[in-house]
């Protein structure tokens, strides 16, 4: 069962972590063609360890939306783009498809149109490290490490260390 969080309380990012391992392990329980895919940056890191932990590196994908998303023109061109990329046939995979933070609902929608351009897959999956509400698409995962609740001008900003431990903070969006 997912965490409440809210402003005020402590984050442990690799208990949320181990929280989402257990629900995408019992979620791809008997399924054979299972694959991960990390939206980047946080779902990307989030995916390696995913599919370290599940035994999926050979199925494992990146995909960055920044050409996709249909909010491009406002929000312009992130800094850091990375290549997309998917070496594993997308045709009839179940993808678990990762992100760190929902939000909105429009980088999941972006990420599934660059799924499809490289094939059909049979079912697609979310999973998120924290789900904080105000959605904007009709978008929901089947995975959720927290529920977070935040005050306006907030944000959830995951990093990770030179050793990959994971840590996620609770930001001001002006800061």
């Amino acid at each position: 069962m997912p965490t409440h969080i809210n402003d005020a309380d402590g984050l442990d990012a690799e208990a949320l972590y181990r929280d989402l391992l257990a629900q995408v392990r019992a979620g791809l329980t008997g399924v054979a063609d299972a694959a991960i895919v990390g939206i980047h940056s946080g779902g990307a890191w989030l995916a390696e360890r995913l599919a370290a932990d599940l035994g999926l590196q050979s199925r494992l994908g990146f995909i960055d939306v920044s050409f996709y998303r249909d909010d491009f023109a406002r929000k312009g061109l992130h800094p850091d783009v990375k290549p997309t990329r998917i070496e594993f046939n997308v045709d009839g995979a179940t993808i678990v498809l990762v992100d760190d933070v929902l939000y909105t609902g429009r980088t999941v929608r972006a990420a599934i149109n660059v799924l499809f351009d490289y094939g059909r897959p049979q079912r697609i999956m979310l999973a998120a490290l924290a789900d904080r509400g105000g959605r904007e698409l009709p978008v929901a995962a089947d995975f959720v490490g927290a529920h977070a609740q935040l005050a306006p001008g907030r944000s959830l900003a995951l990093a990770r260390d030179p050793n990959g431990r994971l840590s996620l903070t609770i930001e001001d969006d002006n800061a």
